[in-house]
């Protein structure tokens, strides 16, 4: 069940992960008709590493337990790569160069139909374009080009074609995507080079920023920017930027050893303003020379200028063997604008990358998987301050792995 990925970065997490916790696909009888009708997705794993998801239309209160109330994931692991809109589930399946819409029946959360598609091995970003239209980027290792797929999701008709992204040069062997934004009709794609082979890599230190005149993909310019590297990730696995109420655009870059792998560059929040088509020079809100004091990955808007990063805490885990199984995740609410931090005051959560946070009327939602404490649907006042548990899972729960709106 381990394939070859689509990239260095995240290899050894989803290879640990699918070795710890490798589950059985026999298929279970269940009774449990399709539940429809719900507000919320939530994705979880169990001790015994079955995987589950469930819906529900309540995240304040309450308790859950996910293999009795969800549906069995066969053939699980798909929480890395799901795409959630309008109560339906996809995803690209790799293995069989395929775009897969899924359905729950039986019990079981399973494929429903697919389409064929073709150089695709994974998505590193997507986007809706409209209600029911889909692009997904990915980078093609075997022709060394970028791709995108246009997917249709009501009848699944597909449009391919490539994006002119520089290929990796001299000793890079391997590109990642970590953001892709629609700004006044371009489109800003995020990028970086890596050498890598199977045991190590390692990632150039420049971030790159194509923007292309959309629909033609028309290249206009490439920014770069050395401040910090890896921009962004795959934002199927986690949020990585989010366009302000103003208009201007932040991402992170995340040059911990979980994404870019060069600990020495800072984790850095950058800001493109809004119709100014750069990176802009004079903002850059250094997260590891702050109080955090360490690295990041996953980054929220919460609005009116604050969001959430989530931050390793060095000290309490010793490599990549443990860093997905270790409680050692804080969660800090930012001012972007005034660059201060401040932790929440939750238990420390484990999980490489997560979906875990949702943002909904004035709220902000933050699953945190604590070990000794148990895992639970945390609920945030950005304004106030104020925060309080909300749903808790069964003590049988290992993580909660997305957590995601049906409806948009």
């Amino acid at each position: 069940m381990i394939h070859r990925y689509r990239g260095p970065v995240h290899f050894v997490i989803f290879a640990l992960l699918v070795v710890a916790f490798l589950p059985g696909c026999r298929k279970q009888s269940s009774e449990k008709e399709p539940i429809t009708g719900k507000k919320y997705s939530i994705y979880a794993m169990m001790k015994n590493g079955k995987e589950y998801i469930f819906q529900t239309d309540s995240l304040h209160s309450g308790e859950i337990n996910p293999e009795k109330s969800g549906a069995r994931v066969v053939p699980a692991p798909l929480y890395y790569e799901l795409i959630v809109r309008d109560g339906q589930y996809y995803s690209i399946d790799r293995r069989k160069s395929a775009f897969v819409r899924y359905k729950i029946a039986d019990g079981e959360f399973v494929r429903d139909t697919a389409v064929a598609i073709t150089g695709f091995s994974s998505v590193e970003n997507y986007n809706w374009l409209s209600q029911d239209s889909l692009m997904i980027l990915g980078y093609d290792d075997d022709a060394r080009k970028v791709r995108y797929v246009k997917i249709d999701v009501r009848n699944l008709s597909v449009t391919q074609g490539t994006v002119p992204v520089p290929a990796p040069f001299g000793n890079y062997n391997w590109l990642s995507i970590g953001f892709s934004q629609f700004l006044e009709n371009k489109l800003y794609i995020g990028y970086c080079y890596h050498t890598y082979t199977l045991d190590n890599y390692t990632t150039g230190d420049t971030i790159y920023t194509a923007i292309l005149d959309y629909p033609e993909l028309k290249p206009l310019k490439t920014l770069k920017d050395t401040r910090s590297v890896y921009p962004g990730g795959v934002n199927t696995r986690q949020s990585h930027s989010f366009v302000t109420e103003n208009g201007d655009f932040y991402f992170i870059a995340c040059p911990g050893i979980a994404s870019g792998n060069y600990p020495q560059k800072p984790t850095g929040i950058f800001r493109i303003q809004k119709s100014h088509e750069e990176i802009d020079p004079a903002y850059f809100f250094n997260i590891s020379a702050s109080a955090i004091k360490n690295h990041g990955y996953g980054f929220w808007y919460v609005g009116k200028g604050k969001a959430i990063v989530r931050t390793e805490r060095k000290g309490l885990y010793t490599g990549m063997k443990d860093h997905y199984k270790v409680p050692h995740f804080d969660f800090y609410l930012l001012d972007l604008e005034k660059q201060t931090t401040s932790r929440l005051p939750l238990p420390l959560d484990k999980g490489t990358s997560r979906q875990c946070v949702l943002v909904e009327d004035g709220k902000a939602y933050i699953t945190v998987n604590s070990g000794n404490e148990g895992c639970y649907v945390w609920v945030l006042n950005p304004e106030t301050g104020a925060l309080k548990k909300g749903l808790k899972f069964s003590e049988d729960t290992e993580y909660i792995l997305r957590l995601e709106p049906l409806t948009d």
